[in-house]
């Protein structure tokens, strides 16, 4: 189930309304059933891994905070060991086996020898990464004596499994989300409001923005070899608009959702692409698991405590897997390993960068300034792109030559553009609509959300501004073929 589904406009309202009749010692039944359900509409059978993560954690954190009390460390570092490394396994085995195995195979034919490992056709279970985090996260804090073990089997069983957030975020903290779950309150209509307006602005990124770049990509990336040069900068650029539209719009609609039955999630994006520097993107996006790395894998590493090599050593280690967490593919431990020495080269040339500034007396809070650095980190950006949204490696080397090698920039004048997929209409309410979200984004930097000031006006206004976004969406959403609704990109990490 998805959200831009009819099967989950009638789902969710359905659960809202039971969910606030029922007496609140029964919401968490009727919330774990609903999200197992949720859940279930992908593949059914799956819904065991869910649950052998959820009891494996969830005895495993009673275990380990037994231990720990009793100051019997060795046992409970060898708990943790199990639960990490049983979650890891199943993770590995189902996303990541036929991935070792080619790795192998081809290390092996490098030495001079043939290894044949037969591969295995698995489904890659969705979300799995996802809730596989969020399960590790409470295991870690509970060792860390951050948090008590929770005593409620059910309470912990729908942190792992909560529907809004499950399939692809944001990853959630124990602390955070198991206090949310036990002290969701009686319905309430602030919420409610800015819930619905946080779901609409959801619709509007994923149906009119992202779905619509979409068909562009996919058309020129398809067949890059055709559509070269300026065809495969603007595809690169409108990739970067589409993935954030998707998967923010996944994790604002989940925000909305959440909210509407009482539940405060985290954000997961707050306008990345305004940001002056990679690193400060990185701040900005996907703040969940960018976080989630710093907190359960830098720091423990050492972060920045040994000195300025180890410093560089670890940044990289965590943004190549960073990338392998993404995929199982070259393209993306690439990914991960352009951003993080992008990171490396940023903090090392810092000083250097200063004098140059201070040597041609720029002014580094000027807007002229600020914009120049904005523009730098979206051209970086787009380049690691590349790697992301390419089959393989040689496809995205042949990519950037080609994007390097650009001549025919009249593609921009004569119409050619209008030739990919989308013609000259679509092609222009798609940049009206992502100047739209630029200007949300510029607003939400400066600490002015729009929703807010939505909701403080009277209902008519409001009445009116939700019929008017309603019939927008619907009007000018991209839908696939018999209305079908397509998929997140973040759904098959």
């Amino acid at each position: 189930m998805v959200f831009n589904s009819f099967l989950f406009l009638c789902f969710f309202p359905i659960v809202v309304v039971i969910h606030f009749i029922l007496p609140h010692k029964f919401r968490v039944y009727l919330l774990l059933v609903a999200s197992y359900l949720f859940y279930m509409c992908w593949n059914p059978s799956y819904i065991f891994l869910i649950l052998l993560s959820t009891v494996i954690t969830y005895f495993g954190g009673g275990l380990i905070e037994s231990f720990l009390e009793k100051e019997k460390l060795k046992y409970a570092k060898t708990i943790l060991g199990l639960c990490i490394g049983s979650n890891l396994f199943v993770l590995f085995f189902y996303k990541y086996l036929n991935f070792g195995i080619d790795v192998i195979t081809k290390l092996f034919r490098l030495l001079g020898m043939e290894l044949s490992i037969p591969g295995h056709d698995l489904l890659l279970p969705v979300g799995i990464s996802f809730y596989t985090f969020q399960a590790l996260s409470y295991i870690i804090d509970v060792y860390q004596k951050k948090i008590n073990a929770e005593r409620n089997f059910f309470y912990y069983a729908l942190f792992v499994s909560f529907f809004p957030q499950l399939v692809a975020g944001p990853i959630e903290r124990s602390k955070h989300l198991l206090s949310e779950l036990h002290n969701v309150k009686n319905f309430n209509f602030e919420k409610l409001k800015e819930g619905f307006l946080l779901m609409l602005w959801g619709y509007f990124l994923k149906l009119v923005i992202a779905d619509r770049a979409s068909i562009f990509v996919d058309k020129v990336y398809s067949n890059y070899e055709e559509f070269g040069g300026w065809f495969l900068i603007i595809a690169t650029l409108l990739f970067a608009v589409q993935i954030y539209c998707d998967f923010c719009g996944y994790s604002i609609i989940a925000k909305g959702a959440a909210l509407i039955l009482g539940v405060d999630i985290m954000e997961n994006f707050n306008s990345p692409y305004l940001s002056v520097s990679v690193s400060d993107f990185w701040r900005n996006w996907h703040i969940s698991l960018t976080t989630w790395f710093r907190d359960y894998l830098y720091i423990p590493l050492g972060g920045n405590r040994k000195g300025k090599v180890h410093k560089y050593i670890n940044k990289m280690i965590v943004f190549l897997l960073s990338g392998l967490w993404h995929g199982a593919n070259t393209t993306f431990i690439i990914w991960g390993g352009i951003n993080g020495l992008y990171q490396v080269i940023e903090d090392e040339t810092y000083s250097l960068r200063q004098k140059i500034s201070n040597i041609l007396k720029i002014e580094r809070d000027s807007i002229g300034h600020r914009m120049f650095q904005v523009i730098a980190t979206n051209i970086l950006i787009s380049i690691s792109w590349v790697f992301f949204r390419s089959q393989n490696v040689s496809q995205a080397f042949a990519i950037l030559k080609s994007m390097m090698q650009a001549d025919n920039f009249h593609i921009l004048l004569d119409g050619s553009a209008y030739n990919c997929g989308l013609n000259s209409k679509n092609f222009w309410l798609l940049i009206i609509s992502i100047i739209v979200l630029l200007v949300a984004d510029m607003y939400k930097k400066r600490g002015v959300l729009i929703r807010k000031t939505i909701m403080s006006q009277n209902y008519i206004y409001r009445a009116i501004f939700y019929t008017i976004s309603i019939a927008f969406i619907l009007l000018f959403g991209v839908w696939g073929p018999a209305y079908d609704a397509t998929g997140f990109i973040y759904f098959r990490f």
